[in-house]
């Protein structure tokens, strides 16, 4: 059974009928690529993430991958990254044929620590790519210091915290770019689609270029200044960006009701532990984890999960260590101990049912599943 066909799904897309309507109405039109939905999508973007440009696109990967290559990351050159994340986040790096170099989290937070990013620079470091883990907008005043001292370039990864602020600003626009994916569980989505948010007004402009097969505005179709990909977002999914961002407040406030509801039904709990929000950071939840306590041996959670599922509840292990998948350690001979923060915590976390349709009554069903189980 998938996780959708869960009795309570892992995640579920919050499309009203006003997004329906909308993409009905550009279906009715013309114009369904590069059109006035774009640049209006963009615009709206923009000002919700208080920078001068966005750069809609078909992905969150494509935006990593097309930042990766604007700011001339390649061979020879390493990328520092987090290894606890969705795994595009190293392999924009290795698109590009430059070096994913990761360092380690903190035990609290989940995200990157900011004295493991200072320990891994070295001469080669072209960038830093730190990760907004589960909507918590990473330590990034540290991190910013230390590549300003260092000459490098930072890329926020905020595919999972639309919304989220870090003492005041919004994710997205601390660093020299941001990136954003709408895929169906975020906070917005598209269907498919990514944004890049940025107030460097060239970096835009290359962008824009490189999402549309190296054109840029001087030239006609079948000139391509320089090389390029079909990264670009349909109108369709535009039509629907625009909807749910009118509609942000509201998403994020029935997301953040779930997210009370998990809190208060688990306060208590010994054998689980949460993530701790930062106090100058505001939270945009994008999924509920759990972490198993420390002293659960690591095939424990796996057994949690299945009897879960069993028990008709969506649930999956966010994440998977990226230096431990297969092509990692077979390209770089990573091995288990590498990074001793990630691998015990991503041995016991436990993703749980977050969507805006759950009720108390379902959280309640979930946590009482759950801790039997424990």
């Amino acid at each position: 059974m998938s996780e959708q066909q869960a009795e309570i799904p892992l995640a579920r897309p919050n499309v009203s009928e006003e997004e329906i309507e909308s993409v009905v109405a550009v279906l009715r039109t013309p114009c369904l690529s590069l059109g006035p939905r774009l640049a209006e999508f963009e615009a709206a973007f923009a000002r919700y993430c208080g920078v001068r440009e966005a750069i809609a696109c078909s992905s969150g990967t494509a935006a990593l991958h097309m930042l990766v290559r604007a700011i001339g990351a390649g061979p020879g050159d390493e990328v520092i990254t987090t290894p606890f994340s969705f795994v595009a986040s190293a392999n924009c790096t290795l698109y590009e044929g430059a070096r994913p170099v990761f360092a380690d989290v903190r035990p609290d937070t989940w995200n990157i620590d900011p004295d493991a990013v200072a320990a891994a620079v070295t001469a080669r470091t072209r960038a830093i790519i730190p990760v907004d883990v589960f909507g918590q907008v990473a330590d990034l005043d540290p991190i910013l210091a230390l590549a300003q001292c260092r000459g490098v370039r930072v890329i926020e990864d905020s595919c999972e915290a639309l919304g989220g602020r870090y003492r005041g600003r919004p994710a997205g626009s601390i660093a020299d770019a941001g990136v954003f994916g709408f895929y169906p569980n975020k906070q917005i989505t598209t269907g498919e689609g990514g944004m890049v948010t940025t107030s460097d007004p060239d970096l835009a402009r290359l962008l824009r270029s490189l999402r549309n097969q190296g054109r840029d505005d001087k030239g006609g179709w079948l000139a391509h200044p320089r090389m390029g990909y079909n990264y670009r977002l349909s109108e369709i999914a535009c039509a629907l960006g625009l909807v749910q961002l009118r509609r942000i407040g509201e998403i994020l406030a029935q997301r953040r009701r779930v997210a009370e509801l998990y809190r208060q039904r688990l306060a208590g709990q010994t054998r689980l532990v949460t993530q701790v929000i930062r106090p100058d950071v505001d939270m945009s939840w994008f999924v509920y984890v759990v972490r198993l306590a420390d002293d659960y041996p690591a095939g424990r959670r796996d057994e949690i999960l299945t009897a879960l599922r069993e028990r008709g509840i969506g649930c999956s292990n966010y994440f998977a260590p990226i230096h431990l998948q297969p092509y990692f350690v077979e390209r770089f001979g990573y091995a288990r101990g590498d990074f001793p923060v990630c691998e015990a915590l991503a041995d016991r976390t436990i993703a749980l049912p977050f969507h805006h349709e759950l009720t108390a009554q379902d959280v309640d069903r979930v946590c009482g599943e759950l801790e039997k189980l424990l």
